[in-house]
């Protein structure tokens, strides 16, 4: 194998590595034998978030949200529908502030809901408010191209 992704699993939290020419789409972990892609965002606490966003070679988009938080809520199912469309070339996660103050505060959220797209542990591109399913599948995109670029 030439290379290769480094994708962590969002069931066991195991680093996989998936060959650059293998589509992820179908992957497994090599540990816990479930798909490493669900279609669905996956809930990360403070320990969770860190590995993701250290060790997976793909972009990470972050949802910053809290349960009380109506526009929260109502762009849920929204960034449930981007996971389906952006994996397996973008990890999604959840992150509730509420849950994880601390990374809230490192990563200085004022207001949610907040999406941040992070690269190799960086924040390339933030945004604050609710965003439809569409928006945010642009806004990752040409945020990803941008970053490229750059």
């Amino acid at each position: 194998m030439n290379g290769g992704r480094h994708i962590v699993c969002g069931m066991c939290g195991k680093v996989n590595r998936v060959a650059d020419d293998r589509s992820a789409a179908g992957a497994r972990c090599g540990a816990c034998r479930e798909p490493l892609f669900s279609g669905l965002p996956l809930e990360a606490d403070e320990t969770g978030f860190e590995r993701h966003v250290s060790r997976n070679d793909i972009p990470v988009l972050v949802d910053v949200w809290a349960p009380w938080c109506g526009p929260c809520r109502a762009m849920a199912p929204m960034f449930a529908e981007a996971a389906r469309i952006l994996e397996p070339d973008v990890r999604l996660l959840k992150l509730n502030s509420d849950r994880a103050p601390s990374v809230s505060a490192r990563l200085g959220i004022r207001s949610i809901p907040t999406l941040l797209l992070m690269k190799d542990g960086k924040v390339v591109a933030r945004s604050s408010g609710v965003m439809d399913v569409h928006r945010i599948v642009s806004w990752t995109r040409s945020s990803l191209a941008g970053a490229h670029a750059a």
